[in-house]
């Protein structure tokens, strides 16, 4: 699989890859909730982290990783590409080529929250809201 650089003019696919994924994989999320953070990802978090996607035969993005600094910010994967390896290849280059070693993860996502485990992070603190002050419990992982 190939990690590729992110320019901006893919951002309008990738939100769509968030939104595929979020619907599959965080029930706890409201359509309110999809709404209130789209403009928010599109305009401030992607251009604020280092970007990679890894791409279909036919160039469609089946993923994305942001990390900023040492911090894996985002990760999401296209509903139908889960579990074909594109979220470890990703998570891979995060640590090898960007240094990632840290990520936090929606507590109420357990499948993220074993996808992370089972890669060696492990838990170092939680915190009751997440970011935006929102009731998502996250927890802080490390390798």
């Amino acid at each position: 699989m190939i990690v590729e650089n992110v320019l901006p003019e893919y951002y309008a696919e990738m939100l769509s890859v968030w939104e595929n994924s979020v619907r599959a994989t965080h029930d706890f999320i409201t359509e309110e909730d999809i709404e209130f953070f789209k403009p928010i990802i599109i305009e401030q978090a992607f251009p604020a982290v280092t970007l990679r996607c890894v791409k279909s035969d036919n160039g469609a993005i089946l993923g994305f990783v942001g990390v900023h600094e040492s911090k894996i910010e985002m990760l999401f994967i296209s509903n139908e590409a889960r579990g074909k390896g594109v979220g470890k290849a990703l998570l891979q280059y995060s640590i090898e080529q960007l240094g990632a070693t840290k990520v936090d993860v929606n507590e109420q996502n357990p499948l993220a929250v074993g996808f992370y485990e089972h890669m060696g992070f492990m838990v170092s603190s939680r915190s009751p809201f997440d970011d935006m002050g929102k009731p998502f419990p996250i927890l802080h992982m490390t390798l």
